[in-house]
């Protein structure tokens, strides 16, 4: 590091501490700076569990996606057992990249020198190499990288010492139940960009605050009063609160909901469920629907944003649903809209050198706090040498 003091970074994120109530919010630099931004790639994406979205991206075996996170290239497929692997998008022989984009494939074969891989990672054919020594193909398959499913949910993880998946996903079972994560269908997953930053974008998902100033017409009525956060062991948070109608349509298209989610009971069928798995997915479990987040970092100031519409089998399969459906679908873009607007001029007030760390809520935005104190402590063992 070059221009960053970290030792001021240290001090800063020390006061990033709970109770809520009293903690600082994160400095604004690590929403600008692109120095920090590279301290997030080793300390937070390469170090934790990341979350991919849904498993049924990749339903078959063969099913792959060519993906690329925090500029490291991965591929994510299910092999002929239907197990879900990832594994370096590299090839063994001079490292040319394998795949790219999505599809199916019964093998994995590099377009550069044709080196062939199963869909367990394993080399098959390497062309010509009978003339190189002592050639062993057992030790020249791809490199294996951690991957989990969990809910219906994907995990990636780049650090074989990190926490367990299920220590990392401590209480978010039982909570989440109420919803048959495992019985959703994904029904529809864009993709787009943002000019700010990924943890902005997470931020204003996860909070209350914001909803009679920029959403007053769209989506605010629909929200009351939430309920205090919940006290969790994984490294997520959540937050419940009631609704009047469903939080996953606009106002004005409350009469095309769904049917509820069969297994909820009668609080949660009335209400929203926002949780936010560290460090880069959300989702809001609601009365008919899920819908998650993923973000990624580009630039400090650009992120790469997944988002992921959600409904149960049996609603899928009714004969009205398409017609309905999109119309949730038209509630999520015409939200996101009104946030990004949002967004993005918050994004040039946290690209100032003069701007300073806040306040919470603590009833309106316990996600987003728990999130920042989670964030600092990832920095604990910083250097303070650059």
């Amino acid at each position: 590091m070059n221009n960053l003091d970290i030792s001021l970074l240290k001090q800063q994120l020390a006061e990033v501490i709970p109770p809520i109530s009293t903690a600082l919010s994160l400095p604004p630099a690590c929403y600008s700076d692109v120095e920090i931004l590279e301290l997030e790639k080793k300390y937070i994406f390469q170090a934790n569990w990341i979350g991919l979205g849904r498993a049924d991206q990749w339903q078959n075996p063969g099913d792959y996606s060519g993906l690329e996170i925090v500029g490291i290239p991965i591929i994510v497929l299910r092999d002929s057992q239907s197990k879900l692997r990832a594994f370096a998008n590299s090839c063994r022989h001079r490292g040319a990249q394998l795949l790219e984009g999505k599809g199916n494939c019964q093998v994995i074969r590099c377009p550069f020198h044709r080196w062939t891989y199963a869909l367990d990672g394993r080399l098959l054919t390497a062309p010509k190499i009978k003339n190189s020594e002592q050639f062993e193909y057992n030790k020249y398959g791809l490199i294996e990288v951690s991957i989990a499913e969990r809910y219906g949910l994907v995990f990636l993880n780049f650090d074989d010492k990190a926490n367990d998946i299920d220590q990392y996903l401590d209480g978010f079972g039982p909570l989440h139940a109420p919803w048959s994560f495992d019985d959703l269908v994904s029904y529809k997953r864009h993709e787009f960009e943002v000019n700010c930053n990924w943890k902005a974008f997470l931020d204003v998902f996860n909070e209350y605050y914001h909803l009679p100033y920029v959403h007053p017409d769209s989506i605010n009525n629909i929200y009351l009063t939430p309920e205090p956060s919940e006290e969790v062991s994984g490294d997520f948070a959540s937050q419940f609160g009631p609704t009047e109608g469903t939080g996953a349509l606009l106002e004005s298209t409350q009469q095309y909901s769904l049917p509820k989610i069969e297994s909820l009971d009668e609080r949660n069928a009335n209400g929203a469920r926002y949780t936010w798995l560290f460090p880069n997915m959300t989702f809001a479990a609601g009365t008919e629907s899920v819908w998650i987040y993923e973000a990624y970092p580009l630039t400090p100031q650009r992120s790469h944003i997944v988002l992921t519409l959600c409904f149960p089998t049996s609603t899928t399969q009714l004969s009205d649903f398409e017609h309905s459906a999109r119309y949730y679908f038209e509630r999520l873009l015409a939200a996101i809209e009104e946030d990004i607007e949002a967004l993005e001029n918050q994004q040039l007030g946290l690209n100032s050198p003069l701007a300073q760390q806040g306040r919470f809520n603590p009833e309106l935005e316990p996600n987003v706090a728990s999130f920042a104190i989670w964030y600092a402590r990832q920095f604990e063992n910083l250097q303070l040498a650059n």
